[in-house]
């Protein structure tokens, strides 16, 4: 199993380097440049020329991308914002906690909500709770993000007055852990949504998949209760598609949290991604976007350890190449 690991993280090294890549001719393609969105349109042409020397931008791409790239395996460095002058690795680490905080909530509760009733919907297949379970599962996939949170915002903060609409914190205040409950309310409950509408289904398909198997057949022939067939012998073995959909969750709420941290003024990833895209911020780009990559391929080598945990045929099977 350390072997199969090791394998996975030298795989993802070219992997990551192939990121960079295409996210740097990407970003180059785009029209615009960061000297656009610092200097005056009257400005003359020889102070915007001195302007993107300073920033290094009058380099050939193949230079810019070298320099970075050292600077990357040489210093562990991902340079400078373009338009704040900071770091960039502080700008990413300082917004990375929020985004954690409202991913990781929104995970676990979205599939605390999802496993149980996807379970429960499996074994009351085609009965009027199925129905309802199936029917609230279509909504959260299918209301758009955006338009939940306009929604939510509209009714809980502007007319009811009950929750905070933006922000991680009231403005002037340190932010005590009550006042980051409040404020995560609105887009944890967009994300949970999401997160619970779409996995119910994944969930409710598995085990029916499994609650057709000739082996529960036969547990329930010896007598077996019908709870323990399902959580017992069903449940371990319906578990493998569903952690793959954990696994795939990952990146997909890393991505979705552009929109809902734009729309609550949530001071995270998502967040900085928009605005450094907005203002041309090569620099925190090109670290945003190899910080996402990592976070993807962490995720399927998680997922690829569950697997092993969850079944041992697979960590035979790992076992068994390794030897070979």
């Amino acid at each position: 199993m350390l072997g199969y690991i090791l394998r996975r993280l030298f795989i993802a090294v070219p992997v990551l380097f192939g990121v960079t890549v295409i996210n740097f001719i990407i970003m180059k393609m785009a029209p615009g440049n960061p000297v656009d969105m610092l200097v005056s349109p009257k400005l003359p042409e020889a102070a915007r020329q001195a302007k993107m020397a300073e920033l290094g931008l009058d380099d050939s791409a193949v230079s810019q991308y070298i320099s970075w790239m050292k600077n990357l395996l040489f210093h562990g460095d991902l340079g400078y914002s373009m338009i704040t002058f900071q770091p960039v690795t502080d700008m990413i680490m300082d917004r990375l906690g929020p985004t954690i905080l409202i991913m990781g909530t929104s995970l676990i509760l979205g599939l605390f909500i999802a496993i149980p009733i996807g379970i429960l919907s499996a074994t009351k297949q085609y009965t009027k709770l199925d129905y309802f379970f199936v029917t609230g599962s279509f909504l959260g996939i299918s209301i758009p993000n955006f338009f939940l949170s306009l929604v939510l915002v509209y009714v809980f903060a502007i007319q009811l007055n009950w929750l905070p609409s933006s922000g991680m914190k009231d403005i002037g205040t340190t932010g005590s852990v009550w006042t980051v409950l409040l404020h995560m309310v609105l887009p944890v409950i967009v994300l949970v949504a999401n997160v619970a509408g779409r996995n119910i289904r994944y969930v409710r398909s598995s085990m029916l998949e499994i609650l057709g198997q000739d082996y529960l057949r036969t547990a329930r022939a010896k007598g077996l209760k019908e709870s323990r067939v399902v959580n017992k012998h069903a449940m371990r073995n319906a578990l493998i598609p569903i952690v793959t959909i954990i696994g795939l969750e990952i990146p997909i709420l890393f991505g979705g949290a552009v929109v809902i941290e734009q729309i609550f003024s949530w001071p995270g990833i998502g967040q900085l991604t928009l605005s450094s895209i907005m203002s041309r911020d090569y620099s925190t780009i090109m670290g945003l976007n190899l910080v996402a990559a990592f976070v993807v391929i962490a995720a399927n080598i998680l997922t690829d350890i569950v697997y092993a945990i969850v079944d041992p045929r697979i960590r035979k099977s790992y076992l068994g190449a390794s030897k070979r």
